[in-house]
């Protein structure tokens, strides 16, 4: 289990490699893409190479958890997707992913 969602390692993704993870920001989107969510930005370093992501968590997704809509917990929400998204390779194609209410159903439970 992850300690420190700031920087951490996870893995194996689907070729048995480790990547290590960053946390770079988040920010309210509505001033950055006109969207209702908070943007977890995220830095992907595997082999040398590194990616970005960005975890959009929509608004009406998390007032849906009942849950308080902290920075660490949106923090860890995003955190957690990316873990799921790298070891099933889901979604690894893209920079920017929207999180889904299922996803965050299952999410909030960890």
């Amino acid at each position: 289990m992850v300690e420190n969602f700031r920087n951490f390692e996870t893995g194996p993704d689907p070729f048995g490699r480790t990547w290590k993870i960053t946390f770079r920001w988040q920010q309210n989107a509505i001033s950055i893409r006109h969207a209702d969510t908070v943007d977890t930005k995220w830095e992907i370093e595997c082999d040398g190479e590194a990616q970005e992501k960005i975890v959009a968590l929509p608004l009406p997704v998390l007032m849906k958890l009942e849950h308080p809509i902290t920075d660490f917990w949106c923090m860890k929400l995003g955190a957690l997707h990316l873990i799921d998204m790298i070891s099933s390779w889901q979604d690894m194609d893209k920079e920017l992913v929207t999180l889904s209410q299922a996803e965050a159903d299952a999410l909030s439970k960890r």
